[in-house]
Parts: structure tokens; sequence; C-alpha cells
């Protein structure tokens, strides 16, 4: 009987063409990322992050207001985060995103894949397609 959510080493052995995660098994080139689980963690830690990569930011309500990274902002205003959410919009350019994730890809022009690799390097997670880079 296969247990939720558990997966047996050995495929052939138990259930077929499953396999367990064990500790020293590490997420390859290959393996997807979890989107999700690097989104709720960012948000876990969401403070830290948005000091990390807004830095100068403003609590104002239940937003973090900063300059557009990606503008040559000389005041705040246009450019907010919600802190409970991530959800973020500069509201003089109408980009936008859904999650922290997003959020770090906006200013570095990356693609999301590496925008989650990027921010589960930050959060200290092993994602999956990491290149190994530290």
């Amino acid at each position: 009987m296969r247990r939720h959510g558990s997966r047996t080493k050995n495929p052939g052995a138990g259930d077929a063409g499953a396999r367990r995660l064990i500790p020293s098994d590490k997420p390859g080139m290959n393996d997807p990322i979890d989107f999700a689980m690097i989104n709720r963690a960012a948000l876990a830690a969401f403070p830290a992050v948005l000091a990390r990569i807004l830095p100068g930011g403003k609590r104002v309500g239940k937003e973090i207001v900063a300059l557009n990274p990606r503008r040559a902002d000389r005041n705040l205003g246009s450019f907010k985060v919600n802190r409970y959410n991530g959800r973020w919009a500069d509201f003089a350019t109408d980009d936008k995103g859904g999650d922290p994730i997003s959020l770090v890809a906006y200013p570095t022009g990356v693609s999301q894949s590496e925008a989650a690799r990027l921010l589960g390097r930050m959060l200290g997670i092993e994602c999956g397609g990491d290149d190994g880079r530290p």
C-alpha cells in the first residue's frame, strides 16, 4: 500500500515507477522547480526578502512602497508590493506581477525559472534545475 506522498527508491520494488527522495538525493538539472514552495518560503520571510531586493522601501499599510528598480525613480510612490501575498505593480508603467518570483524576475530581467533559482538560493533552498552555483 502506498502512503500519500511517499515514493520508493527502486522502480519495480513496491510501487511501480515511483522513487523515494532520501536526504542524499539532490535536485538535478532536469528536476522540475517547485515554484509554489519557493513562493511560500519567500512569503514566510518576506520582510527580509523585500529589504534585500527593494532596499529603502517604506511600509505603508499593507504595502511596501519602493523605488522602481528598473527606472531612475527619485521619489517613492508608484512601485508597490503587497507585504502579505507578494503581488506588486508599478502604476506608472503598468508593470505588475503576482508573486515573489515574478518580483525577483522583474528587476533582474531573467526568466521565471532563473528568478526561482535566485530566490531559492537567497532563501537557502535547493531548487530543481539548479546549476550548482552558490
